[in-house]
């Protein structure tokens, strides 16, 4: 064996080096592109909950302290979050001796946010049963 062919030998070229530090770093780039992906998947998930947590909460006081009616309004809800309510009546029972009519509603929460092609919203329906509004004199 020569000794300038072991010495050749011995150790990486310059361009072993360089397609090993391009494979690390599409390697690298994957790997935080993945992370990136989580994390924007977690911060979808706490806005959606905490939108699904004002939905609720809109819900829960609907009719409380005013008989239910049919409406559809909406606001800014603070924090980035629009909300818009939706009472239509679906059908009305009428009332036999004594009792009152009755109506179902259809009731429909709707909290919104982010604007342009990050827009989200979340949206909870439901039906209640409500009295039906006196007749007009």
């Amino acid at each position: 064996m020569r000794p300038d062919c072991a010495a050749a030998e011995r150790g990486f070229t310059l361009l072993e080096v360089l397609v090993a530090l391009l494979i690390a770093a599409i390697g690298l780039g994957a790997l935080f592109q993945g992370s990136l992906g989580g994390l924007r998947a977690a911060d979808l998930a706490g806005r959606t909950e905490e939108a699904v947590s004002r939905a609720r909460s809109r819900l829960a006081v609907l009719g409380q302290g005013a008989p239910l009616a049919a409406e559809d309004r909406g606001g800014d809800d603070g924090g980035g979050y629009r909300w818009r309510v939706r009472v239509a009546p679906l059908a009305t029972r009428p009332g036999g001796a004594g009792e009152p009519s009755q109506v179902l509603y259809d009731v429909a929460v709707t909290i919104a946010w982010g604007s342009g092609g990050t827009a989200r919203e979340v949206t909870l329906q439901t039906r209640r049963l409500g009295a039906a509004p006196p007749p007009p004199p």
